[in-house]
C-alpha cells in the first residue's frame, strides 16, 4: 500500500480536525441543554404542586429537548470514546491489533448501521415536513423539527466515525 503524499495527508488532517471541531462544538452547545431541561422540569413541578396549575406544554417540550440532547451528542460521545464498549479484552490488545479490530467493526457494524439510519431518518423527517406533522396533544407542537434532528445527528456521528476510521488506517500505515 503506497504511503499518502503530503497533500493527501494535509487534506485528511483538515477533514479530521474539522469533524472533531464540529462535534466538539455540538457537544459543548448541546450540553447546556441539561440546564434548560432542569429549569423546565423544576418549573413544571413548582407549577403543578405549589400552584396546582400544571402546564400543557412541559411534558412534550422536555421530551423534545431531551431527545435533541441525546441525539446531537452522539458524534461528540463517539469522539470521546464514551459509547458502550466491552473493554476487558480490547484493553489487553496491542494498539495495532486494536486499530485492526476497530476498522473491521466499523466496516461490518458502524457504517452499515449509520447509513441505514441516515437514509431512513431523512425519509422520516421529509414525510413529517410534507404533512406538517404535529403532536397528538392539546399543546400540539410541530414534530418535524425534532424529527429532522435524527438525520443531522446520525450524519455528525457518521462523519466522526469516518474521521476515526481514517485515523486508524493512517496509524496502521505509519506502523508499517
Amino acid at each position: 500500500m503506497p504511503y499518502l503524499d503530503n497533500s493527501e495527508g494535509d487534506m485528511l488532517d483538515k477533514f479530521i480536525k474539522t469533524v472533531d471541531f464540529i462535534n466538539r462544538w455540538a457537544g459543548r452547545c448541546g450540553s447546556f441543554l441539561v440546564i434548560v431541561l432542569t429549569i423546565l422540569v423544576v418549573l413544571e413541578v413548582v407549577m403543578r404542586y405549589l400552584f396546582g396549575r400544571p402546564t400543557t406544554w412541559s411534558f412534550e417540550v422536555t421530551k423534545m429537548i431531551y431527545g435533541f440532547y441525546f441525539m446531537i451528542l452522539g458524534g461528540y460521545t463517539l469522539q470521546k470514546k464514551g459509547h458502550v464498549a466491552i473493554d476487558v479484552i480490547y484493553e489487553m490488545l496491542k494498539p495495532k491489533t486494536r486499530a485492526i479490530l476497530d476498522i473491521i467493526s466499523y466496516l461490518i457494524f458502524f457504517f452499515p448501521f449509520c447509513t441505514v439510519v441516515l437514509i431512513e431518518g431523512i425519509k422520516f423527517a421529509k414525510k413529517s415536513w410534507q404533512i406538517s406533522e404535529t403532536s397528538w396533544s392539546v399543546f400540539a407542537p410541530p414534530l418535524y423539527p425534532i424529527k429532522t434532528v435524527i438525520p443531522v445527528a446520525v450524519a455528525l456521528m457518521l462523519l466522526q466515525g469516518i474521521a476515526i476510521f481514517i485515523s486508524h488506517i493512517r496509524f496502521l500505515i505509519k506502523e508499517r
